[in-house]
């Protein structure tokens, strides 16, 4: 809900507020922001594993709230690109931001958003529609703005190094595999596949030089076993995750490629190792 008039500006500042009060300011005007809805809070948390996770990007966070001006403060719901972690309001304008709009949304106070982001260096706002069908408008700065639909890629180039489908800052299952790619990539490979590829690649050299068939269909199995493991051994450590002794073990002792498989997804969107390496 805005509380904001029409003309002056208002008479609160950016110093006034402090983290956890729940308005953003626009012009020292306070712009109240409700908890989110039943509908957005999981495809928002997605959608920030996602472009977090983009090997272009270093800082990626949620609701971060960005002082624009001494009397403007603005929360986007996920800011890419921000600044270092500092006590007190973040000063650096993320380049790309992503607002979830549900039916609640304040379409006044939305328009007025996304021009004193553009105004303050946002290059690109994504806005992300939760009622009707899903589809995310394209706010970019100087140029007329663009509908997606599901199954359309999203650019933003300098800020993600990866095209983002529409559906993957929504939808768990894309929102997940987009997160592996990325984190994948972020330690030296293109994708699942192609760590995959190079298992079989690794395999296939140890069966030929055992000369034949059944040490080719082993040293396949075993290469294509070892690149997973070193897979999900990467995703973890890109999330600044340890191994435990026995979750090591386990992974080591692993000798299922689907089972290891089900691991490196987990590994890329599970918050805590335990559930990485549940059965």
């Amino acid at each position: 809900m805005s509380t904001r008039p029409t003309t002056a500006r208002g008479p609160f500042r950016a110093a006034s507020l402090k983290s956890g009060d729940p308005y953003e300011l626009s012009r020292g005007h306070p712009i109240q922001c409700a908890p989110t809805g039943a509908d957005g809070t999981v495809p928002n948390a997605l959608g920030a594993a996602v472009l977090g996770s983009d090997p272009a990007v270093e800082r990626a966070g949620v609701d971060p709230g960005i002082k624009l001006s001494d009397d403007t403060l603005r929360a986007p719901d996920v800011g890419v690109g921000l600044g270092p972690e500092a006590p007190g309001w973040g000063t650096t304008v993320p380049p790309l931001v992503v607002e979830y709009a549900s039916r609640e949304q304040d379409e006044r106070d939305l328009q007025v958003k996304i021009t004193e982001l553009h105004a303050a260096g946002t290059r690109w706002v994504w806005v992300l529609r939760l009622a009707g069908p899903r589809r995310v408008e394209v706010y970019e700065k100087g140029v007329a703005p663009q509908t997606f639909t599901p199954g359309q890629r999203l650019l933003a180039p300098g800020v993600l190094k990866n095209p983002v489908l529409v559906e993957a800052l929504y939808d768990r299952e894309a929102a997940h595999e987009a997160t592996l790619t990325n984190l994948l990539q972020r330690k030296g490979y293109d994708s699942l596949d192609a760590v995959r590829a190079e298992g079989h690649q690794e395999g296939h050299q140890e069966g030929h030089q055992e000369g034949h068939q059944e040490g080719h269909q082993e040293g396949l199995r075993e290469g294509e076993l070892r690149a997973l493991r070193e897979a999900v051994r990467a995703v973890l450590s890109a999330r600044g995750v340890a191994l435990s002794e026995a979750h090591a073990a386990a992974l080591g002792a692993c000798a299922d490629p689907a089972t290891l498989g089900l691991w490196l997804t987990r590994a890329a969107t599970e918050s805590s190792p335990d559930r990485v390496f549940l059965p």
